[in-house]
């Protein structure tokens, strides 16, 4: 075999992996801890972090003797390290969601989630079970994705049109918030993007008889009635509307790039059947199955004015990809330049199923075999683009890149990527959960960002990726799983990589060892850790933090 190396537990040669650990402990239900228990410090936590850091992600997978389906079903457990003084204590409460308190009461699933759908209450006649399955599947608000924030408040999202307010403090669910409520749309992502004044930009869909729309959000950065503590949706209104390509079968987004003037949508060709999906009760099928890919459709990126809520008229086009996860998008020399994680085939969504994550053997490595690889890729889009723009050549000027982007039409542009990385990526199975240091450096020119690399179904090691010369650090222990790196900045910094990194990381092969790690975010070196005596689940599969600092 060519390159064949030895990589931590299991070798690989290429694309293909074989003796990959089991890690079916990273999809086990947990008992929450709402009262504040000790850590057990190892190294150094630094003194100068003060706050709270926020996780969110499924904690439960099994209610009564029903059990979920998919890895994204799991019961939202909300997660807390405090740090202060070089100190760390942790807390974790489940989300007191409707779909919680209702599955909890009746000891079932009573509410259908992404790949698991609710069966009929038996204790109806078989005349009534019969009839259930022909009703409309409720949105769930099982807000097992993410901490956002909105006017300063705290909540945590996934991607229906319920979110819920919670405090820092306690993980206390407040308030279910609904965001048709306050705007026409039937959905919202977990990623917004936040502007340095406060505004929040997100997206979602609505769905009328003329097909489906993706709309871009904005929420003001401040309370419409500042001395209303109870206000939260309040102001938000929709920028744009942008009719999908296929009215019957809108593309699935996850997130979506943001510069300092545009949004940038990314409709690709990951598809949702909505036939399917509205009809999946009656055929005891999940949303899950109404998600396919589709590679004979191209990548279209649309661009939205922030300020004038106008669509750009050219469309920038790509190849089939599939991207969850921007890492930063920014204008420079009449460019808009855009960074991703992005893979050349989106089934791996419908490979997160609860009985793959709990194989082994044989069957463990053909699961991650058929999965293709994430890396972090460069577009560069020309913004000056006009019926005098000649045709069949490359309008990216930048000495810098390698990427092209040609107009094929009017109003069409047609885009190849540049690669992020070398050749060393590789042999690390890709790079996912980007994260930057956001409040300095999102829609800015940048050079650093971080990541896991993928040699297993979940992350399981921490990269820094340096953008002068794609060089890369590296942290990793064989049978230590890191969650999505979050970068907290020193106080004062004056370089873009003063701080340290932070990641949770589970270990499967150890009962109640799980640890909060702090890296040095300029050498990569490990300065502390601290160890939980209590179990957590994985929490980066369905992620996003919030470091909450302390009011002053």
């Amino acid at each position: 075999m060519i390159g064949l190396s030895i990589m931590g537990p299991f070798l690989t040669a290429g694309r293909y992996v074989h003796g990959l650990p089991c890690i079916e402990k990273i999809v086990a239900s947990v008992d929450e801890t709402p009262e504040a228990i000790s850590t057990n410090i190892s190294g150094t936590i630094p003194e100068w972090i003060n706050g709270n850091f926020l996780r969110n992600g499924p904690g439960k997978f099994e209610i009564g003797n029903n059990k979920f389906n998919h890895w994204f079903d799991g019961m939202a457990l909300l997660h807390q390290f405090k740090i202060a003084g070089g100190q760390v204590t942790y807390k974790s409460r489940f989300l007191g969601s409707d779909c919680y308190t209702a599955n909890s009461e009746n000891s079932r699933i009573v509410v259908s989630e992404f790949g698991t759908v609710a069966m009929p209450d038996p204790c109806k006649n078989f005349f009534q079970r019969f009839l259930s399955r022909f009703e409309l599947p409720k949105a769930s608000d099982n807000d097992n994705v993410s901490f956002v924030t909105y006017k300063g408040d705290y909540y945590v999202s996934t991607e229906t049109n319920f979110m819920h307010k919670v405090d820092p403090e306690t993980l206390e669910t407040k308030e279910k918030v609904d965001w048709s409520k306050f705007i026409a749309v039937n959905g919202a992502t977990a990623h917004p993007h936040t502007d340095p004044d406060g505004t929040t930009y997100n997206m979602g869909n609505s769905y009328s008889a003329k097909g489906a729309i993706y709309n871009i959000i904005r929420v003001p950065p401040t309370r419409t009635m500042p001395e209303n503590p109870e206000e939260t949706l309040e102001g938000a209104t929709v920028v744009c509307s942008i009719p999908s390509v296929d009215k019957a079968r809108p593309s699935y987004y996850h997130s979506f790039a943001m510069s300092e003037n545009y949004v940038v949508f990314i409709e690709q060709p990951i598809k949702m059947d909505l036939l399917k999906i509205v009809t999946g009760k009656l055929r005891g099928k999940g949303i899950s199955d109404g998600i396919y890919w589709d590679p004979k459709l191209e990548t279209i990126f649309h661009l939205i004015n922030k300020q004038t809520g106008k669509l750009n008229s050219v469309k920038y086009h790509a190849k089939a990809l599939s991207t969850f996860h921007q890492i930063n998008a920014w204008e420079e020399d009449g460019f808009l330049v855009m960074d991703l994680c992005a893979a050349d085939d989106g089934k791996a969504i419908n490979n997160y199923i609860v009985q793959n994550m709990r194989k082994s053997g044989e069957a463990l490595d053909e699961v991650y075999n058929t999965m293709c690889r994430v890396f972090p890729r460069r577009f560069v889009l020309p913004l000056n683009v006009d019926k005098e723009t000649p045709c069949g050549q490359n309008l990216n000027i930048r000495p810098d890149s390698t990427a092209t982007a040609t107009k094929t039409a009017k109003d069409k542009v047609f885009c190849t990527h540049e690669d992020l990385h070398d050749e060393e990526l590789h042999t690390y199975g890709g790079l996912e959960f980007p994260q930057i240091n956001y409040a300095k450096y999102n829609t800015k020119p940048y050079r650093y960002f971080y990541g896991c690399g993928f040699r297993h179904l979940v992350g399981d090691t921490l990269i820094k990726m340096d953008l002068q010369g794609k060089k890369m650090k590296v942290w990793e222990h064989p049978g230590l799983y890191p969650s999505e790196p979050v970068f907290v900045p020193l106080p004062g910094a004056t370089e873009e990589d003063d701080g340290v990194i932070m990641s949770v990381v589970i270990t499967p092969k150890k009962d109640k060892s799980t640890f909060l790690l702090v890296l040095d975010a300029k050498t990569f070196k490990e300065l502390g850790r601290a160890e939980v005596p209590v179990n957590i689940p994985y929490v980066s599969g369905l992620h996003q933090y919030v470091f909450q600092l302390p009011n002053l």
